[in-house]
C-alpha cells in the first residue's frame, strides 16, 4: 500500500471519528434538554426551564372556561405548600376526582403555566391505578 493511500485512509478515519463524536454530543445535548425533572414548588418558581410538579387539587379552586379552554386551579403538595396553576386545553375527564395531578410547564408571573397535565384518577377496580395524559407534546 502506498504512503498516500495510508494518509487518505487515516484522514477518513479521523473525519469519521469526529463525525461520530459530534453526533453523540448532539444526541446527549438533545436528550438532556428534553428532560423535565420533578421539583418542589419553590424550585419550580426559580427554574427558567420546564419542570414537573405534582400535588393534590385544592377543593373549590378549580375553574374552567369552555370557550377559551382556560383552566385555573391550585395544587397543594405533601408539605402543605400551594401553587396556582393555569392550563389551556381540553379539560381532563374526572379532573375533579383526581388523587394526584402532575403539571409539566414553567412558572411565570405568579402561576405555574402547564403545557401538559398527568391526571391520576381513582380506579373503579380495586388495586388498579390509571394515569391519563393530557396536553400537547411540546
Amino acid at each position: 500500500m502506498s504512503e498516500s493511500t495510508k494518509r487518505q485512509r487515516t484522514v477518513w478515519y479521523v473525519v469519521g471519528g469526529i463525525a461520530i463524536v459530534a453526533f453523540l454530543a448532539y444526541g446527549a445535548k438533545s436528550f438532556t434538554e428534553s428532560l423535565t425533572p420533578y421539583v418542589g414548588f419553590e424550585e419550580a418558581m426559580a427554574s427558567p426551564s420546564a419542570v414537573q410538579i405534582n400535588g393534590s387539587l385544592v377543593e373549590s379552586s378549580f375553574s374552567y372556561d369552555e370557550a377559551s379552554q382556560l383552566m385555573h386551579f391550585t395544587l397543594v403538595d405533601d408539605a402543605g405548600i400551594t401553587m396556582p396553576v393555569t392550563y389551556t386545553g381540553v379539560k381532563p375527564g374526572n379532573f375533579e376526582e383526581a388523587t394526584m395531578i402532575v403539571a409539566i410547564g414553567r412558572y411565570n408571573q405568579g402561576a405555574f403555566e402547564a403545557q401538559q397535565l398527568l391526571v391520576k384518577c381513582p380506579s373503579k377496580y380495586q388495586g388498579v391505578e390509571e394515569t391519563k395524559v393530557y396536553g400537547s407534546s411540546t
